[in-house]
């Protein structure tokens, strides 16, 4: 596919969390990562309102363990308290996605370079990410480095299909779906032997509305050209 990438992705923990488990303050993760979370990943590796990064698929290689944690969360009210939140443990996943420009942002179509973004975003993904690279939530650092998609042996390589029931697919914004709204979107993913592939989030039927909101600005003098941002990593040898 085109401007696609693969990379892979592990950490000690992640947290993916069922917003249906956060109404009592406590965290309960998802088996697998969900497509925002994969998206939202990718975005710490390289970020630019010009592009939208699609997740095409995941590939869950080490065995879903899950472990509790007693922690101690802000509480804005004052106090203490005492929550448990019950991650997954040792996970390692492959990642195929793509970006694609985004329509919605006509103010950004200066910054239009198939090329550099790509070359830039491979780039980014050789060094690590170019912001923290965590799963799920901010105390599941993760690592990320660029691997082929498919290849080694996976734990579920074999396992057929596991349906996974209802889940969270993403979160629309308004400047990626032209609507000034912010919605949550849900599907029914199938893991079969170890793999998820993702339906675009405009295939998704499932789709309710959170609030009204409208999208950031962006011009030349908040982003930098993707020519610019090229030429300056070649010329400093950064990520």
């Amino acid at each position: 596919m085109r401007n696609a990438v693969e990379f892979e992705i592990y950490g000690d923990y992640a947290l993916f969390t069922d917003p249906l488990t956060k109404l009592g303050g406590e965290k309960l993760s998802y088996q697998v990562p969900t497509y925002q979370a994969l998206k939202g990943l990718l975005e710490s590796i390289y970020w630019k309102p010009t592009l939208l990064m699609y997740i095409d698929e995941v590939r869950v290689m080490n065995p879903i363990r899950m472990e509790s944690k007693g922690v101690r969360p802000l509480d804005y009210s004052g106090g203490n308290t005492l929550a448990n939140y019950t991650y997954l443990k040792d996970v390692r996943y492959q990642v195929r996605a793509h970006f694609e420009f985004n329509e919605n942002r006509p103010d950004m179509a200066y910054d239009r370079n198939e090329n550099k973004h790509y070359a830039i975003l491979k780039r980014s993904i050789r060094a690590g990410g170019r912001r923290d690279i965590f799963l799920g939530t901010r105390e599941c650092q993760s690592y990320v480095e660029p691997c082929v998609f498919g290849e080694g042996d996976g734990f579920y390589d074999s396992y057929g299909e596991l349906h996974l029931g209802n889940m969270v697919h993403g979160i629309n914004y308004p400047d990626e779906t032209g609507r000034n709204q912010l919605e949550v979107r849900l599907w029914k993913p199938i893991m079969k032997d170890g793999v998820i592939s993702f339906i675009r989030p405009e295939q998704c039927t499932q789709v309710r509305t959170i609030s009204d909101m409208e999208p950031k600005p962006f011009d030349r003098t908040n982003v930098v050209a993707a020519e610019e941002l090229f030429a300056q990593l070649e010329e400093g040898g950064n990520p």
